[in-house]
């Protein structure tokens, strides 16, 4: 059989579920940093307030004098973070660890710019576009792989087993420590999105669009089924499928448990966050 071919449709540039283009995955976790980072935002303990003195019939009795207030004890004072284009350690340092499997750390490892990437890869995500560009210093182990039954051809479990490893990174991301680790980075993020963002936009829109692109894409039962075409690429079988974005493709990729994987834990995340609609 020739070499394994990709999905159509897709805008130009646009990786399809072929061997030598790169997945969003990394973004993904991503995506589960920030939103841990901004559900603590949303969800952390407000102050308790005192509560009000009840009345009593009793006649007042004078107080013993107080001692003079203390000043508040100043605030521990926060690590300046170093400037975005040297910030490469600072975020393997804090974000490695944030996992117990060794994958994220070695993903950090095999690239630079960290935080330009990752803003860039949400972007993309927000826009349904590939990101392929941003995402470039990542691919799965082994290759893209068809089976053959009864005259159709399908995308065979081992090529999504592929990514069952990052589903597991995903799922065992220390929610906590994610959120310290977002808050601290946040003023990186921040610049680091000025920079290929519109005048006026938010990262908080552009996230809440990318986990929505997401939760939208239609993760079918069973196998996914694809079309030998002319040229160098497959298309997916079913017209729903291939009409989507290429963002959308990607997860599709990943094959449907770990797709699932993925949606379960945004979708839980979006419930309790504070972000503004998604624009569609």
């Amino acid at each position: 059989m020739s070499e394994p071919q990709q999905p159509q449709g897709a805008p130009t540039g646009a990786p399809a579920p072929g061997p030598s283009r790169k997945p969003i995955v990394l973004a993904m976790a991503a995506l589960a940093v920030v939103g841990a980072g901004l559900l603590w935002f949303a969800l952390r303990d407000k102050p308790e307030l005192p509560e009000p003195a009840t009345p009593s019939a009793a006649p007042p009795v004078a107080a013993a004098p107080t001692p003079e207030a203390q000043p508040a004890a100043p605030a521990t004072p926060t690590v300046p973070l170093p400037p975005l284009g040297q910030s490469d350690a600072r975020v393997r340092e804090l974000v490695g660890p944030l996992s117990p499997l060794p994958e994220l750390a070695k993903w950090l490892a095999s690239t630079e710019d960290l935080v330009r990437r990752f803003t860039t890869a949400a972007g993309n995500i927000a826009e349904g576009e590939s990101p392929r560009a941003a995402l470039s210093f990542m691919a799965p182990a082994g290759s893209f792989q068809v089976v053959e039954r009864e005259g159709r051809t399908f995308i065979a479990p081992e090529s999504y087993a592929r990514y069952d490893g990052v589903s597991r990174v995903f799922g065992a991301l220390d929610t906590r420590a994610s959120v310290r680790t977002y808050q601290t980075l946040k003023p990186l993020i921040d610049t680091a999105y000025q920079e290929i963002s519109r005048p006026g936009q938010r990262f908080d829109q552009t996230l809440s669009n990318a986990i929505q692109k997401i939760l939208d894409t239609p993760v079918p039962e069973g196998e996914l089924e694809v079309v030998d075409t002319p040229g160098v690429n497959y298309a997916y079988a079913a017209p729903e499928l291939e009409q989507l974005s290429a963002a959308q493709k990607h997860l599709l990729r990943m094959g449907p448990g770990n797709a699932r994987i993925i949606q379960s834990k945004l979708r839980e995340l979006q419930g309790a966050l504070s972000l503004p609609r998604a624009s569609r």
